[in-house]
């Protein structure tokens, strides 16, 4: 068998000892004598992973009392509409940081269902940096603040966390989550789904501040509403039952890995290695303010983009896989999650110096 690195924005590269433990329990989890895929969600079993996962994961981010940790479903997509039905409260709008493509996504639905101030944006710069603090236009009387903490097509990243007052701060971490320690208390509500560093697509991950539950605007779905989904303990409908134990599994692998704090280490080390080949070069050019480059997600562009195609070509003759970048923006993107190992990395910075010296 061949292993490729797979350089893809999401679904993603999973670590290879999870896809091993999961195939090896395929057929027999424990002893059970069923697939996780057959159990009943309210069954013995299932029941002993769903309160595994959140247990681990409230222990990855050192998730304090007085939050809920929710497993739903439907993706960062529906929690656009899914956070103001819950988070408006009565309040007349909210306030919405536009940092690229994810954040004008979330904006956009977000105006279905209330008065969106879009308190700073990036549009500016061409969405490659992020704007001070300073400049940001808040209303204090907003319901939330709503910030997309990675931008997984752009490449930009926070890498502070804004104080907004008393005004809860909401954010899609989708594309970063658990790559780094987090601060929980600081946020109001964390979101995102688990596709890029948790686990496969149909599970999301929704970690809410108790007193923004039960207030949800009374039009939403049982579904969608994080009170009665809390009452629940996320299981008001079938949850994603594989997907939570995927989950689990790499939950799981972190914490072998030394947790959040030496994940950081890593993924730091792996984005420098990219990062500083692409700054000595003139072949290739980061766009991304280097104050607001993404560890996660890396844009690069050729000098000569009509060399992009070759490039593709010859990176996947050489394993290099899903480096072209999105559609919106062009150029190549190589997405270094939490599984990518510096290996990868070190391919690729190796494959694009060949390049260089055979077409520079």
């Amino acid at each position: 068998m061949t292993r490729v690195y797979n350089f893809s924005a999401g679904p993603a590269a999973l670590p290879e000892a999870v896809l091993r433990q999961a195939a090896g329990e395929m057929l027999d989890w424990q002893g059970s004598g069923m697939s996780v895929m057959e159990m009943s969600h309210r069954g013995r079993e299932f029941m002993s992973i769903h309160a595994q996962a959140q247990a681990d994961l409230r222990a990855l981010l050192g998730v304090p009392a007085g939050y809920r940790t929710l497993f739903m479903q439907g993706g960062a997509i529906a929690e656009n509409a899914i956070v103001p039905m819950n988070l408006m409260r009565g309040r007349a709008g909210a306030d919405y940081i536009d940092t690229g493509a994810w954040s004008q996504r979330s904006i956009a639905e977000a105006r279905k269902f209330g008065r969106i101030n879009v308190a700073a944006s990036a549009a500016g710069s061409g969405y490659t940096d992020i704007p001070p603090r300073e400049q940001w236009r808040l209303d204090p009387q907003a319901a939330y603040v709503h910030i997309c903490s990675n931008e997984t097509i752009g490449g930009v990243q926070y890498h502070w966390t804004p104080e907004v007052g008393e005004v809860p701060l909401v954010a899609d971490v989708s594309s970063d989550i658990l790559s780094r320690p987090l601060d929980v208390s600081k946020y109001g509500l964390l979101y995102g789904g688990a596709q890029k560093n948790i686990g496969p697509a149909g599970l999301t991950i929704v970690i809410v501040r108790e007193d923004l539950l039960g207030q949800a605007h009374p039009l939403t779905p049982d579904a969608f509403n994080y009170g009665l989904q809390a009452e629940a303990d996320s299981m008001l409908n079938t949850p994603p039952t594989y997907a939570i134990y995927i989950a689990g599994l790499v939950f799981q692998w972190l914490q072998r890995q030394g947790g959040l704090a030496a994940m950081a280490v890593r993924n730091h080390a792996k984005a420098a290695l990219l990062y500083d080949y692409l700054d000595c070069t003139g072949f290739y050019r980061a766009p991304v303010a280097r104050a607001c480059r993404s560890w996660m997600n890396v844009p690069f562009k050729l000098a000569d983009e009509g060399l992009d195609a070759e490039f593709l070509q010859g990176a996947e003759a050489a394993g290099l896989k899903q480096l072209k970048g999105h559609r919106i923006v062009g150029g190549m993107r190589a997405s270094i999650y939490n599984a990518m190992p510096i290996e990868g990395v070190q391919a690729l910075v190796a494959y694009m110096k060949d390049f260089a010296q055979r077409r520079g």
